[in-house]
């Protein structure tokens, strides 16, 4: 997988914030079927990280479910935090905004009930240092539950871009079991991983690419060319994309991968055999901003 730049992540969602929901309708639907997850679990959470909370969906809907939850909102993006402030709803007071980086979290050891992040973690460049992160401030029989992209995300568009030069153009994302794997070696237990197709449907290449730029998710490979998309270019795109078009629409196909992982509720043994450790429940670190 090329090597994603964390820097230009951050400057991506920073200029989307704005607009981003206006573009987002493919993100609300993966954050709605994974908060239906948490109607199979166990878990009364007082304490919820959203990582990767954006404008504040998934937010919005843990606050519905978990009402005497606080809910911590931990962003790479300070734009992204500013408008999820901006939408808080006047009357809700258990709210707490941070922006931090995923790998480092600036919560103490067990002191976190729920971590949820939708359609984050293919951002990150290191996933087994977020879920480890994740392994150290959750409690003992705490969750993580997520959703990210899969390889086959944007298949139509990588294939197009293939056909009209070399360059890098749409960044590539991790195997489903890789992911699982990472969850086990974070020492994180009974990881849970699903996957699901959705196709979103657009009239020309140019209303998709305006829809990624929408919501932060331009090229951000360290190894993309810079310079701006020259009419040949985009004509070469456009050619490469056409034979995808069905029924008059062009299709963008996600891969969205679901999964869910618990802390350990004691020290225990990993699959390869090394010791996890876990931690004492302990209150949220104050270094909020």
């Amino acid at each position: 997988m090329a090597e994603l730049d964390t820097r230009a992540v951050r400057r991506a969602f920073d200029a989307a914030a704005a607009d981003y929901d206006r573009h987002a309708a493919l993100q609300r639907e993966v954050a709605a079927r994974l908060i239906e997850r948490l109607g199979y679990m166990t878990i009364d959470p007082a304490l919820i990280v959203d990582l990767g909370a954006g404008t504040g969906y998934c937010t919005q809907r843990l606050e519905q479910r978990y009402r005497r939850a606080h809910v911590v909102l931990a962003d790479l993006a300070p734009a992204m935090l500013a408008t999820a402030r901006r939408g808080a709803p006047r009357w809700f007071s258990r709210r707490h905004y941070v922006c931090s980086d995923a790998r480092a979290l600036p919560f103490a050891d067990a002191s976190v009930d729920l971590i949820v992040s939708s359609l984050t973690l293919q951002w990150c460049e290191d996933l087994l240092a977020v879920f480890t992160d994740c392994a150290r401030v959750l409690r003992p029989g705490g969750l993580v539950l997520f959703s990210t992209l899969g390889p086959d995300t944007l298949k139509e568009l990588r294939a197009a871009w293939d056909a009209a030069d070399a360059a890098p153009h749409v960044n590539r994302f991790r195997d489903m079991h890789d992911v699982g794997d990472a969850l086990i070696h974070a020492g994180l237990s009974s990881p849970v991983m699903e996957r699901d197709d959705l196709v979103v449907t657009y009239p020309d290449v140019l209303t998709l690419m305006r829809d990624l730029k929408g919501i932060g998710a331009q090229n951000n490979l360290l190894g993309r060319n810079r310079a701006l998309t020259g009419r040949h270019r985009l004509a070469a795109l456009t050619a490469g994309y056409e034979p995808y078009r069905h029924e008059g629409l062009l299709p963008a196909t996600y891969e969205v991968v679901y999964g869910h992982a618990w802390a350990p509720q004691r020290d225990t043994r990993r699959q390869d055999g090394s010791t996890v450790t876990t931690y004492p429940l302990s209150r949220l670190s104050r270094r909020e901003r």
